[in-house]
């Protein structure tokens, strides 16, 4: 009985051992590459944030914090970690109008003098509109967030 036909065509010698570990670790380098420059980059968290928050999470206080927590630090407004920073919510606010203190949390990996918790911005969050204003590098005075 003969052997099935080859779909290339070509009549090869069976790879070896160390070909297939040599080719899977030609293709595992750049993948693992690929992937720190994407965690790195914040394009994870980005696309992450995309696809959990909704028209509903505005009025979800925990997905709201996380949400400004990706959108602060990587559209400039401030450098430090996600993990470093401390939101603060107003009790008292109205709840379609919500103003969240964001400040610089000095513990545990995150630099800095542990007595202190400077005040960095404050966002003003329209819920029902689904608008934000910040006073960022305009202290009392609110303008619409950066994109």
């Amino acid at each position: 009985m003969a052997a099935p036909p080859r779909l290339s065509g070509r009549n090869r010698a069976p790879m070896t051992i160390r070909q297939r570990i040599i080719r899977r670790v030609l293709m595992i380098i750049p993948m693992a590459l690929l992937t720190f420059v994407v965690m790195r980059m914040g394009w994870l968290d980005q696309a992450a944030d995309k696809l959990t928050f909704s028209k509903v999470s505005w009025f979800d206080n925990t997905a709201l914090v996380e949400h400004f927590r990706t959108v602060v630090t990587h559209n400039g407004m401030t450098h430090d970690r996600k993990d470093c920073l401390l939101f603060v919510l107003n009790g008292n606010d109205p709840p379609d109008a919500t103003n969240l203190e964001v400040m610089e949390r000095h513990s545990g990996s995150c630099p800095g003098d542990r007595n202190t918790l400077p005040r960095l911005f404050t966002l003003r969050v329209d819920r029902l509109s689904q608008s934000v204003q910040t006073d960022w590098q305009t202290p009392g005075v609110f303008h619409a967030m950066p994109q």
